[in-house]
């Protein structure tokens, strides 16, 4: 495919060596970001859309972390009402029993809705943070099979250092992360759906 090199260029710029060594990697390189590529896509597009089906049900399970301020005010209501009866009536106030709220130390939300919104909120975070890793190995993997122009040799330079930066980060195996990572948000959105479910 390519002439031999003249005798003293075996190792020069345009060596042959170089662009044997370019044409091997370029299909080395399509095989390996083919299979990054194409579990990262299934991945991001699964945490992103369970991220975003969470984050819905983590913003209506948090009110039960609040006190009921609608509750509070009815029953306040009540406590006036009552109140202004007693003195058109001619009663006395202080025979008006007081409102059962203690509004000194507002009302604990119930152990479950913790239990629930902990492992939720945990969920949205490992599923937010699997959608972030694989965008950024997106756009690694973007960099990485980016054109370089120069000579050959210069050209498997930056192909080698590219490819010992893959190596070095150890992007396979947080390729390979991802899923157990979706698998444990979806582990614990599961485990808080059913305490949710056994407090109905």
């Amino acid at each position: 495919k390519y002439p031999l090199d003249a005798e003293g260029e075996r190792l020069s710029t345009n060596a042959r060596v170089w662009r044997v060594y370019l044409d091997e990697s370029a299909h080395f390189d399509v095989d390996l970001v083919e299979n990054i590529r194409d579990t990262v896509d299934v991945i991001l597009v699964s945490a992103g859309l369970f991220s975003a089906v969470l984050s819905t049900l983590v913003a209506q399970t948090s009110t039960a972390l609040q006190p009921n301020f609608g509750q509070i005010t009815a029953a306040l209501l009540m406590e006036m009402i009552e109140l202004q009866r007693a003195m058109i009536a001619g009663t006395v106030v202080g025979a008006i029993p007081r409102s059962i709220l203690n509004l000194s130390s507002p009302p604990t939300p119930f152990g479950a809705d913790r239990w629930i919104n902990a492992m939720w909120f945990i969920s949205l975070a490992f599923g937010l943070s699997t959608a972030l890793l694989s965008a950024l190995l997106k756009q690694w993997i973007q960099a990485y099979m980016a054109p370089t122009s120069g000579t050959p040799r210069s050209q498997s330079r930056v192909r080698h250092f590219r490819y010992m930066g893959i190596k070095e980060w150890h992007v396979p195996l947080i390729t390979g992360l991802l899923p157990i990572l979706l698998h444990i948000s979806l582990l614990l959105f599961f485990v808080g759906l059913v305490i949710l479910l056994f407090t109905l």
